[in-house]
């Protein structure tokens, strides 16, 4: 039986945190911060495949995925990078997020690769003709873009995907063993039944294939 938490163990203050996690910071993980992006981050911008993208709003906080192929995320100059909003399920969570709250957080993937790429700014939504056109796909404009100023960005160690064997081939789990799309909006209350979710699940590859762009 999972034991029950209770307030007593909850950590409230700042204090009471340092007291949880007793000495200062190693001095590398202050020094690799940097407010610029560099040679090598921009190198590995280029090569990432992914990013999650975290903002705030009034709808609260949210994580949201974006990827293409590698370089689909811009670096404009050494304090912006430009994301192209690709086609979704037309929920603008993020999006939204932007228009009330600037404040935008990334982690970048890179297949094989242990260390990510952290970065923290603000980001504005822009429809800018020119910069749609860059980021052009199979004929397809993005509706939008993201251009985020850069703050801060460093990488993380690889401590994370080690320890998760992330990329490791005899990790990956078999999806079948796994619930469905249509399994889990049924959960949700999304669908009336299993045969609605199992229609939904069937019909699922071929209408993001085709609606990739």
């Amino acid at each position: 039986m999972t034991p029950h938490l209770t307030d007593e163990h909850a950590v409230t203050s700042l204090e009471r945190l340092l007291e949880v996690y007793p000495g200062t910071p190693a001095a590398n993980s202050l020094a690799k911060e940097s407010r610029t992006i560099t040679p090598s981050h921009a190198r590995i911008i280029g090569a990432a495949p992914f990013v999650v993208v975290a903002t705030v709003g009034d709808g609260g906080l949210d994580q949201s995925p974006r990827g293409d192929a590698p370089g689909f995320v811009a670096v404009r100059d050494e304090r912006t990078l430009v994301i192209p909003d690709r086609r979704g399920n037309h929920r603008l969570d993020t999006l939204r997020n932007v228009v009330a709250d600037p404040r935008v957080g990334l982690i970048f993937l890179v297949p094989g690769l242990g260390e990510e790429l952290r970065v923290r700014g603000t980001a504005v939504v822009s429809t800018d003709p020119e910069e749609l056109a860059r980021h052009e796909v199979r004929g397809v404009l993005p509706a939008s873009v993201l251009v985020v100023t850069v703050e801060r960005i460093y990488f993380q160690c690889a401590r994370a995907v080690r320890r998760s064997h992330l990329w490791d081939s005899d990790a990956r789990v078999d999806p079948a063993s796994l619930p469905t799309a249509g399994t889990m909006t049924r959960e949700a209350g999304g669908f009336s039944s299993d045969e609605e979710a199992a229609a939904y699940d069937a019909a699922l590859p071929e209408r993001q294939e085709a609606t990739l762009y």
